[in-house]
């Protein structure tokens, strides 16, 4: 071919690429890096549809991005468990802090102060769950609540969704009854659904509890803990949760298999929900509703209790 006539071809296919030579176009281009930027595989996945259906002729530049992003992504998820199995046990803690006003009805009608805190230790294969809690309020020169609850709860993962827990919890709480209680229990978990916004998890098993009541006896029984914790994050700002839980016992002199947990004498249950939004930072406001109810409270107790609280939280 001619001097000439070859240069003329080079202009005219750098001015007119074809098809098969075309480059990605650049806003394309940069919504799929802005979306990879943002940290959420499902964004990430539906911009790369979306840029597939629209540039059939950048297949192949798009799938060397994806391959590019997923070996990336590939190395994180490595670097991120072998980071959980190097971790010393004082290592890697998620907490959270809980301080606000509560307002309780039930065996006791009164406004008060309340706190908590939350622990959490979640390596490859276990979890630590740690927590506590304490109610005060004071009514003419009296105390009209002082409730006290801590749990230790650690499980061991089979796999993402099946896991072994055990569980330690110490309650006191005069006016319901009784100076303290201890619950043990083990058993399965599962979560049902996990996803980046939702999560719905359940978890149940035999437990033994003791109760010493203010009047100064004391009981022990066989029992069965059930549990369901929900989460939904609403929006990046707003979140959702329901945990709803109950040990059915029974006198300990009478069964000693899971038909304790069918001919109960007393039912403990619990439910919360709350709501909490982004203030600041790691700083949220919570409302929250929960309700406490015992089948067969000690005589003079009332059934139910329940507390609204407004708090602020802030996670660490």
């Amino acid at each position: 071919m001619p001097r000439l006539a070859l240069t003329s071809a080079m202009v005219i296919a750098a001015i007119f690429p074809s098809p098969a030579d075309a480059a990605l176009p650049a806003p394309v281009k940069a919504m799929i890096d802005a979306a990879i930027a943002s940290g959420n595989k499902q964004d990430v996945l539906a911009v790369v549809k979306i840029a597939k259906a629209t540039n059939p002729d950048d297949l192949a530049e798009i799938d060397a991005i994806m391959t590019t992003y997923n070996a990336k992504q590939a190395k994180l998820a490595e670097a991120a468990v072998r980071e959980k199995q190097e971790a010393g046990f004082f290592e890697n803690w998620k907490g959270q802090g809980e301080l606000g006003g509560f307002r309780s009805t039930g065996n006791t009608r009164n406004l008060g102060l309340g706190g908590g805190v939350k622990l959490v230790k979640d390596a490859v294969k276990w979890r630590l769950n740690v927590q506590a809690r304490a109610d005060y309020e004071r009514n003419s020169g009296k105390t009209t609540r002082d409730q006290l609850s801590a749990t230790i709860e650690p499980n061991y993962k089979f796999d993402k969704k099946l896991y072994a827990y055990g569980l330690a919890q110490f309650e006191r709480d005069r006016f319901q009854g009784f100076s303290a209680r201890y619950t043990l229990s083990g058993g399965l978990g599962y979560e049902l659904v996990k996803t980046k916004d939702v999560r719905l998890a359940i978890k149940a098993g035999p437990a033994i509890r003791i109760t010493n009541f203010s009047a100064g006896d004391s009981k022990s029984s066989l029992a069965g803990l059930v549990g369901i914790d929900f989460d939904w994050k609403i929006s990046d700002s707003l979140k959702f949760s329901q945990d709803a839980g109950g040990t059915y016992a029974s006198d300990a002199q009478g069964f000693t298999s899971t038909v304790a947990v069918i001919s109960s004498d007393n039912t403990s249950l619990t439910a919360t929900s709350a709501l909490d939004a982004k203030l600041l930072g790691s700083l949220s406001a919570r409302f929250s509703y929960a309700i406490e109810h015992e089948t067969n409270p000690p005589a003079g107790r009332i059934k139910t209790d329940t507390i609204s609280r407004a708090s602020l939280v802030y996670d660490f």
